[in-house]
């Protein structure tokens, strides 16, 4: 048996894995609950039609396409700095009181049913949708100009209660092919304040002053802070604020979902 499980192991790199998770593991879309695996076997050059190369297939990160497509993505009119809309070019606010980071990049708006997805992530340790948020990310960004990738810090007492970081294991499959890139050490949250989603606008932004702290001289780099939400932007700027200050010449958001004023 060790000896046909060591070669199962050797030849394991020339079968399509992404055709055996779907074989034996048979998926519903996690939105409407449509079968993902008979979607797929109706497309043409399907695995299932003894094929193992890759296919075109109608449902991807564990969501059907139909579902994909009436999806609230985060729209390319956007400010490229802050992620508002603003005809895609750089918003009032970023021109006249710039933020710390140079850029933002969502994949979401804070919209249906993505806040209910996020929810059900993030409090009810649903680590199936991290996986599909870090799919999504690294679909929606470019990181061979970044240095370092950085999940926002939580908090040893916040992480101890949650049981997971929800920045990190996004961070973790966008890195999948870079993870020489991933960083979680660096950066630390020193103080265990209030969350931000508990405090109105205008206190978020002295609730977090102060709260992080960078160990690694950051000189010359190029910097992305990976976190879920992006509703204010004061945690995002605060930790860019840090890096700045320890020494990195850019510093970008990377975020699941934008949350627009009037949302």
């Amino acid at each position: 048996m060790k000896q046909l499980i060591n070669k199962w192991l050797k030849n394991s790199h020339m079968l399509n894995l992404s055709y055996l998770k779907e074989a034996v593991f048979k998926q519903n879309c996690l939105l409407c609950e449509a079968k993902l695996h008979a979607l797929a076997a109706n497309t043409p050059g399907h695995p299932l039609s003894n094929s193992l190369h890759e296919f075109d297939s109608p449902c991807i990160h564990a969501a059907c396409r139909p579902c994909l497509n009436d999806l609230p993505w985060h729209p390319k009119t956007s400010c490229p700095q802050c992620g508002l809309t603003s005809g895609g070019k750089l918003c009032g606010s970023c021109i006249s009181s710039p933020p710390d980071f140079d850029a933002t990049r969502a994949v979401f708006l804070y919209q249906f049913p993505i806040d209910a997805m996020m929810q059900r992530y993030k409090y009810g340790s649903n680590l199936t949708l991290g996986d599909a948020f870090g799919e999504f990310l690294s679909k929606k960004t470019t990181l061979e100009n970044i240095d370092s990738i950085i999940p926002m810090p939580m908090h040893p007492q916040r992480l101890k209660e949650r049981g997971f970081n929800q920045a990190l294991e996004i961070a973790k499959v966008l890195t999948k092919n870079c993870k020489n890139k991933l960083d979680f050490k660096s950066a630390e949250r020193q103080t265990l304040t209030p969350p931000q989603a508990s405090l109105p606008l205008k206190k978020r932004v002295k609730n977090i002053k102060g709260a992080f702290k960078v160990n690694t001289n950051f000189a010359g780099k190029r910097i992305a802070i990976v976190d879920d939400v992006m509703t204010t932007g004061a945690s995002l700027n605060e930790l860019a604020k840090t890096f700045k200050e320890a020494g990195a010449t850019h510093v970008e958001c990377l975020v699941i979902a934008r949350t627009l004023p009037h949302t």
